[in-house]
């Protein structure tokens, strides 16, 4: 059996190890991408992983191992995927792909996902609807002031296409 590491004589070794969780950490908390934050955080549960392992601690590691790092990163990547998508009504008359490429153009950058729901729906479950001119209608009033402050707005506009509130909604 392993002895486990004390600072007293593997200091060189913990050091570094140890110097990577707050480097980790603050990289975690300043990314805009939640796609690169989902990929740190599996990186700082492993650091710690193996900093607690080496420590002598197998069983805190292995609970990190498991639940810190591969339960939560999973969790966190489902939940990602189910709400970085920006979900319209395609209430054209006949498809656009150039409209649709535009619109996927201008999402990139705020991370979002097109999602066109075909059938209009009455439960209000949508981000909004895109209309035939490339008009798009959102419900909510956060959502269309990111749209705007995004450096695709102008050229969404450039195209002939609009950008604006649903009148049933209050501001």
């Amino acid at each position: 059996m392993s002895v486990p590491l004390t600072l007293d004589d593997q200091l060189d070794l913990l050091l570094p190890i140890t110097a990577l969780l707050p480097l980790t950490a603050v990289l975690l908390v300043s990314q805009n991408n939640p796609y690169q934050t989902l990929v740190l955080r599996g990186i700082l549960g492993s650091v710690a992983t193996l900093l607690y392992a080496l420590l002598g601690a197998p069983d805190v590691a292995i609970t990190e191992a498991l639940v810190g790092t591969l339960l939560s990163t999973t969790l966190y990547a489902v939940a990602l995927r189910s709400s970085m998508a920006l979900r319209l009504e395609d209430r054209r008359s006949q498809p656009d792909p150039a409209a649709e490429a535009r619109l996927i153009q201008w999402l990139g950058p705020l991370h979002l996902r097109l999602r066109l729901i075909e059938e209009p729906s009455t439960t209000k479950d949508s981000h909004g609807w895109l209309e035939d001119g490339g008009d798009l209608v959102l419900r909510r009033g956060a959502v269309l002031e990111r749209l705007r402050e995004s450096p695709g707005h102008a050229s969404w506009l450039e195209a002939g296409g609009a950008l604006r509130l649903d009148p049933g909604v209050q501001a």
